[in-house]
């Protein structure tokens, strides 16, 4: 029986969440920010870092100046931070059931063993709260998930989306609004409508700054003015958090109030948002016969219906999106709310923001994969304007009207609510009108085909 429980906990098929599962692969890259190995690295770094600043501050007098040689072991730190130090504070942690606690005992015992430092272990998190490490991690993390893992993923989509608008620019396309035949547009102009959103929104994830702060237990740098009062500790706070490449908060309680994360999770989840609905809009035009879909050797459709290629990129990106999207709204309004100076319902929240993240990453990357696999079925998309006719008594009523046809509205109603015409009724209709002829010869000459406006055009232009 041990035997077996130990080949179950070593193994991906007995992973509670799929990110680390079934989808291990695809969320690889984001293991070493988002993990609690990757919480504790951070950890680790900002408590170096605040260190080596008291160290370096000229009006800090218990404490010297590291040499060259003794801040090169202490970069070291978490520079080669390993999974047996992640193992090592663990094992801490189930004596002090503190976590931060724990990285500070860690560093403590690393600190003794070396000459050079044995003196110093007593400025180790000094006069922070743990909420000065947690809340600068944490900023970290998500900025370098940002920046390192979901842009270059959100930036191929978009190089994806641009090829396929330029590509298509010109492929007459039957729109669908309510579901029914509408005015034409090109398959071109609606990817470039995707791109256009996620670049905006793109631009607004990137631009979310990520805030920190280090000023003790409520905010006030309390113990710091006690023990140290010649030390400009605001001035020094912001020099810290601006040197950690984060932006800095000057009023808080003991927490951060997490509204930079807040807005990074709306941005995220606004991206989402728009790659949903891109998703069932490719969905849609894969059922319509639109697209067709590479044609995989080995895969398989389904287990009954050999012919079958299905949509399941789209579809497993989809429901991804509304997983992570569900995270997001719920970090985005829960987080920001804490009882009076500091309540502990954060802590537990955050640790799994990684895993909104993780499951965004998921439907990117399956959107990019389905995305390659797309094949335009030109011959699909004619055939359907071919038997879409009565989309062209949208111009034919406006040209009525600019000759002052008064009721031209209801007299193309007349012939084509709720019914298809087909081109000989059309024309016929046109023959009729009390329009000049160079009109009625525009007329004629359009097609469903033809009767795009600036969408080809407007595909281009992004």
């Amino acid at each position: 029986m041990p035997l077996i429980e130990e080949q179950l906990a070593s193994s991906a098929l007995t992973a509670l969440s799929p990110l680390d599962g079934r989808y291990t692969a695809q969320t690889e890259a984001l293991r070493p920010i988002m993990s609690e190995f990757g919480l504790m690295k951070y950890r680790v770094l900002v408590e170096i870092e605040w260190i080596k600043t008291l160290a370096k501050n000229s009006g800090f007098s218990y404490l010297k100046a590291f040499d060259h040689s003794t801040l090169q072991k202490l970069n070291s730190l978490y520079q080669k931070f390993t999974l047996e130090d992640a193992e090592s504070i663990k094992l801490i942690e189930k004596e002090t059931n503190h976590d931060i606690k724990a990285v500070e005992y860690f560093l403590k015992q690393k600190f003794s063993t070396e000459k050079a430092l044995q003196g110093s272990t007593s400025f180790i998190h000094f006069s922070c709260t743990s909420e000065d490490i947690n809340n600068l991690a944490y900023s970290m993390m998500l900025r370098d998930a940002r920046d390192q893992v979901m842009k270059p993923v959100l930036e191929e989509i978009l190089t994806l989306l641009g090829q396929k608008a330029d590509e298509l620019a010109g492929q007459p396309l039957l729109s669908k609004t309510h579901g029914q035949s509408a005015t034409p547009t090109t398959m071109g102009k609606e990817f470039s409508n995707f791109h256009i959103r996620l670049k905006k929104q793109l631009d607004c994830l990137l631009s979310v700054k990520l805030l920190g702060k280090i000023n003790g237990a409520v905010g006030n740098y309390n113990a710091h003015v006690v023990v140290c009062p010649e030390v400009n500790w605001p001035s020094l706070a912001q020099k810290f958090v601006e040197g950690l490449s984060l932006n800095f908060n000057s009023h808080t309680t003991q927490i951060e109030p997490h509204d930079c994360i807040s807005e990074y999770c709306d941005s995220l989840a606004r991206i989402n948002t728009i790659l949903i609905d891109f998703s069932r809009d490719i969905w849609s035009y894969v059922s319509s016969g639109y697209f067709s879909q590479q044609n995989v050797k080995g895969e398989v459709g389904s287990s009954t219906m050999p012919h079958k290629i299905n949509p399941i990129d789209f579809e497993n990106a989809e429901g991804n999106l509304g997983i992570s999207s569900a995270l997001l709204r719920h970090f985005s309004q829960k987080l920001p709310n804490s009882r009076l100076q500091r309540d502990l319902t954060d802590s537990t929240v955050l640790r799994s923001v990684g895993s909104a993240i993780g499951y965004s990453l998921l439907a990117s990357l399956s959107l990019t994969k389905g995305l390659k696999k797309l094949r335009v079925n030109a011959a699909s998309m004619k055939s359907d304007l071919d038997k879409s006719w009565e989309v062209l008594t949208e111009p034919v009523q406006i040209m009525m009207k600019c000759y002052g046809i008064e009721d031209s509205y209801e007299q193309v109603k007349e012939i084509s609510r709720g019914r298809p015409i087909d081109k000989e009724t059309l024309h016929a209709f046109i023959a009729t009108l009390t329009i000049p002829e160079n009109a009625k010869e525009t007329l004629r000459d359009l097609t469903p085909s033809n009767y795009v406006g600036l969408a080809s055009k407007l595909a281009r232009e992004r």
